[in-house]
């Protein structure tokens, strides 16, 4: 039964191997992109086999199956294009290939994953040439077709290289641009230039290839020149442009344009505005207002007129309000509270107030030290300042939209805060509050001070209810410890006319007993001194009585 399966596989592959249609995927597969331009080459892998083709197939990351690729499908050579495919340029591409003959096809041959972006080269810009009598004029396109779905993104993200030389010298003018006019001066009339321009996508650093040479001679001199050294200055609210002329009485007319008009392709002749009070001037200096002119960067031109006869333009002069125009600074007032400064700002008109932010300084009448807050709303407050005291402020405009723009600073305003807000009532329950802790701290002294007294300066004399009991000074010292005092009771015993008195001394190491007596006689029995006999008849008379 093997040997039947093995003969017949046999027999079904010999016609396949006898007519060639045993097939080989293709080998060496590349992806070409040019600006637009997509292109899939490949090698075939044996010797040219009659009537095979070759087919491809992509595939997207939001796709789960594969689709036909347009413009590659059955292609008798070893190169397609497939230029018509839309698709994200920015996302990853895969490709795969194989060949084919009727029924018979190769396995694929899946080429690695790439963005279509990255891969892409740069090709060389659309160029067109001027010439005047001085001076030549480039225009250049971005690389690309018009409506190209490559470069769409990168309008103003390419840079130009530009390279003349004159052809009879070969000394060459250099320069880098990201404008799509430039215009070269200072050449000779009636001679010859050849060019070169290569487009670089300045953000990504990726050059691109030099367009081809374009050669142009330039005309005939005119009889006027155009004006030179054109100057740009503001004084306050006006700007005033003035240039130089070799001849008297001509007629001057001045243009201006914005100078994103040059960021785009094609000739802009038709964006140049005349200035007003400058459009037909026989001085070599024009004023005008600041108004005519919104925030940016600007152009002017100027040209002659003789008559019948006119001079080219003049080279363009560019100015922005940052360099040659200075703003005028706003106005301020100022109100004051407590603790704080409220200021409002007022901008002048040739200032526009949208996408603006406000720097406010200030700073204490008697001090050196600035301080400073910047936001975007023109009313202001300034916290946290003390009562009573004189504030400086002043105050400026950072124009938008990156606010590096800035106006000159208004005048300076002094100020001075406000008293604080005291109460009657929080005035007396201070006073009360103030007395109250006084007593309160001065009986705590006092009570501290008698304890303090108690203890360590005790008073001789004991309290009166103690001390008549008491027959002698020296035991009353109330510090003495037990060891140390001498003890005396004395008793008095009335009886029968007698005086019996006992007398009891302790000493530490003696203890003697005087027991009673009986006497018809009123005498004073002691061992003691006299003296305790006078204080005795003293303190007790019911006995002299007797």
């Amino acid at each position: 039964m093997a040997t039947l399966v093995l003969v017949a596989a046999a027999l079904w592959m010999l016609p396949a191997a006898a007519d060639g249609t045993n097939l080989d995927p293709p080998e060496n597969v590349e992806v070409y992109i040019i600006d637009d331009d997509f292109t899939l080459k490949w090698n075939s892998s044996h010797e040219p086999v009659e009537n095979v083709t070759f087919s491809a197939d992509y595939q997207t990351p939001e796709m789960n199956n594969w689709m036909k690729l347009p413009g590659c499908q059955h292609i008798v050579g070893t190169e397609c294009d497939f230029s018509a495919l839309q698709v994200n340029v920015y996302e990853d591409l895969k490709l795969r290939i194989r060949a084919e003959k009727g029924n018979s096809t190769s396995s694929w041959h899946e080429v690695d994953p790439f963005v279509p972006f990255i891969k892409a080269h740069i090709g060389a810009p659309g160029v067109r040439v001027e010439a005047e009598d001085k001076a030549i004029i480039i225009e250049i396109s971005r690389p690309g077709r018009k409506d190209s779905s490559m470069w769409n993104q990168e309008v103003f993200g390419f840079q130009y290289y530009i390279v003349l030389w004159e052809t009879s010298s070969g000394e060459e003018k250099q320069t880098e641009t990201f404008d799509h006019r430039y215009k070269f001066f200072h050449l000779s009339p009636e001679t010859s230039y050849c060019l070169r321009v290569t487009a670089k996508l300045f953000a990504r650093a990726k050059l691109g290839n030099p367009s081809p040479e374009y050669c142009i001679n330039t005309t005939v001199e005119n009889k006027l020149p155009p004006p030179e050294n054109i100057n740009i200055d503001g004084k306050n609210e006006d700007c005033v442009v003035t240039w130089d002329y070799p001849y008297a009485d001509i007629t001057f007319q001045v243009q201006w344009t914005f100078a994103f008009s040059k960021w785009f392709p094609g000739n802009y002749a038709d964006d140049w505005t005349p200035i007003s009070g400058c459009e037909n001037t026989q001085l070599t200096r024009c004023v005008f207002s600041k108004s005519n002119f919104s925030r940016g960067d600007f152009f002017l031109r100027i040209r002659a007129t003789d008559g019948n006869n006119t001079s080219f333009w003049s080279e363009e002069k560019k100015f922005d309000f940052k360099t040659h125009i200075h703003l005028s600074p706003p106005n301020i007032t100022v109100k004051s509270n407590r603790d704080a400064l409220v200021l409002s700002i007022s901008v002048p008109e040739d200032v526009d107030v949208l996408s603006n932010k406000y720097e406010v300084s200030f700073w204490e009448n008697t001090s050196n030290t600035e301080k400073k807050i910047v936001q975007e709303s023109r009313e202001v407050t300034i916290p946290h300042l003390k009562p009573l005291t004189v504030y400086c402020v002043r105050a400026r405009v950072h124009l938008g939209p990156l606010w590096q723009e800035k106006s000159a600073f208004s005048n300076v305003v002094c100020k001075a805060t406000e008293a604080g807000n005291f109460s009657i009532m929080g005035i007396i329950s201070g006073i009360i509050i103030a007395a109250v802790s006084v007593s309160i701290v001065f009986y705590a002294v006092k009570s501290l001070w008698r304890c303090f007294g108690y203890i360590f300066f005790p008073s001789s004399k004991p309290p009166s209810s103690i001390d008549e009991y008491l027959c002698e000074t020296p035991s009353r010292n109330l510090l003495l410890s037990t060891s140390e005092e001498q003890i005396e009771r004395c008793f008095v015993i009335e009886d029968a006319g007698a005086i019996v008195i006992e007398k009891t001394v302790n000493e530490p190491d003696d203890h003697k007993t005087y027991n009673s007596q009986t006497s018809e006689d009123s005498g004073n029995y002691s061992n003691e001194d006299e003296n305790l006999e006078s204080r005795t008849s003293a303190e007790f008379p019911e006995r002299e009585a007797l």
